[in-house]
């Protein structure tokens, strides 16, 4: 069923950054495919709100801030277990900029997140900590926002854990299949699909929700019958 959203849904855009895509510093496999499909998409939405990872030098994410780890290991810091990843989206660099083929002119809001250096952050919503908001939940609620569309990179990650701190917020949520694209790491995207179909989050691609423009040219092809 093709739908279009309508003043109270909001499109969250994560992360689709340099950093991300190919010859980035933590590159997620043809992650820079979403970029066409979300630039399209977001044309559907009046509120849309993308998010920035923008990590200290030395962030405690990055294997390099622990000596003898590598990329991909996991190591126990005070919120709890973290993977460890290459250093990636440092602040002010090219790999934290936003992808340049990235076009939504009409986007209100960037979240920048993980600038504290002791936390890492994977939510557009709570750090990793589970205790630091970064305020999007405010921000939505008091423009009247009730169902969130989220997108981006990663599936596993990042996307993930924005879908179920927006449903644990009290948001309808809808993650976007095919503009996302993810890490899979042992497991990952299976997993974080389990938690997110077991919190209510729903599942669509892009191709089911159309701008004003789409239903226009619909209504002017004839019908048959």
């Amino acid at each position: 069923m093709v739908m279009k959203p309508d003043a109270h849904s909001a499109l969250i855009v994560v992360d689709v950054q340099n950093g991300f895509c190919n010859g980035g510093g933590l590159a997620v496999a043809d992650g820079e495919a979403v970029v066409p499909v979300i630039n399209a998409l977001a044309a559907a939405f009046d509120n849309v709100v993308l998010t920035q990872d923008w990590h200290p030098a030395g962030h405690l994410s990055f294997a390099s801030s622990h000596a003898g780890k590598q990329p991909f290991e996991t190591t126990t810091l005070a919120y709890g277990e973290q993977v460890l990843w290459p250093d990636h989206c440092v602040q002010g660099t090219q790999d934290a900029a936003l992808h340049p083929d990235l076009a939504i002119p009409h986007a209100q809001l960037i979240i920048r997140k993980g600038y504290h250096r002791e936390i890492d952050s994977y939510s557009a919503f709570m750090e990793a900590d589970g205790q630091t908001p970064t305020g999007l939940t405010g921000y939505l609620q008091l423009r009247g926002i009730t169902g969130v569309y989220v997108c981006g990179l990663a599936t596993d990650f990042c996307v993930a854990y924005t879908a179920l701190d927006a449903r644990a917020a009290g948001f309808e949520v809808t993650v976007i299949e095919d503009a996302c694209r993810a890490i899979d790491m042992n497991g990952s995207l299976a997993a974080a699909w389990q938690q997110m179909v077991a919190a209510g989050v729903g599942r669509m691609w892009s191709v089911d929700i159309t701008t004003s423009a789409d239903h226009l040219a619909q209504a002017d092809q004839p019908r048959s019958g």
